[in-house]
């Protein structure tokens, strides 16, 4: 079987030097069985691989978004690749993404960009920082909120928070999944990094899930709807929040690394 393939990276900003992180697109008119798409995932090592085929009408799909090593229940980046795939080759603007836990809706625009429009993740509560979380990071931890997603750690600065230097070995000792440790910006809103120790990739490119938590967090506490925000990891991540209620919008720049035909 052949099958289209594309690989995307989304939340660039090349005026800042991000390139923002990657995703293949798969698209197919059937699902995959699902030992199929974990070895084509694995096969492909991008951070995440988009599935995407049919659901009821021409403008919603299924998705469903692996890692290298495992699957991933909800993955922000893999949904805009998603969208800008589905802009391009089928030139779709307004689209539905069905997934196992809800749905993601997504526009292009007319800018290079697309937008969608995922539930915002609320913080569930408050703890001390563990000696675990301090150590791991490296650096004070101010504040330490728990959600249902990716905890969220506030450090002091921008500055402190870009030369942190992780251990992933101490940080594996938790069970905690993962951690978007955020800082106030010093020229936008704010920022942050994801940290995901117990899996391959240990350090996010840029997040969507992330900020679909951070986006209400810095919204309740900046008095703000809508904000920009960067990711700074390696590659750079540039997003643009808002949040209405309930629901979060991120938007970010793309661009098309390659595309192709998949032979399965």
């Amino acid at each position: 079987m052949e099958t289209p393939l594309s690989i995307i990276a989304v939340f660039t900003a090349p005026e800042l030097g991000f390139t923002g992180n990657t995703a293949a697109v798969l698209f197919t008119d059937a699902p995959l069985p699902e030992k199929e798409m974990r070895r084509l995932a694995s096969d492909l090592n991008q951070p995440a691989t988009t599935f995407l085929w049919p659901h009821t009408d021409a403008q919603t799909f299924n998705v469903r978004w692996f890692a290298p090593d495992a699957e991933i229940g909800l993955c922000g980046h893999g949904s805009l690749a998603a969208i800008a795939y589905l802009h391009n080759h089928h030139k779709i603007d307004s689209i539905k993404l069905k997934y196992n836990a809800g749905e993601i809706t997504g526009t292009a625009n007319n800018d290079g960009s697309c937008s969608m429009q995922l539930n915002a993740i609320a913080v569930t509560g408050e703890l001390k920082p563990s000696p675990i979380l301090v150590a791991g990071l490296g650096i004070s931890v101010k504040e330490y909120f728990t959600t249902n997603n990716k905890h969220i750690a506030v450090v002091g600065s921008e500055k402190e928070l870009r030369d942190m230097q992780p251990d992933f070995a101490k940080l594996r000792e938790s069970e905690v999944f993962g951690y978007s440790v955020t800082a106030p910006g010093d020229e936008v809103d704010f920022v942050s990094r994801t940290l995901v120790p117990h899996v391959q990739q240990l350090e996010d490119h840029a997040t969507g899930s992330s900020h679909a938590a951070l986006a209400p967090f810095w919204s309740n506490r900046l008095g703000k709807t809508k904000m920009n925000a960067l990711q700074l990891s390696k590659r750079g991540g540039k997003f643009e929040c808002e949040v209405d209620g309930n629901t979060v919008t991120l938007t970010g720049q793309y661009t098309l690394i390659a595309e192709g035909q998949l032979f399965i």
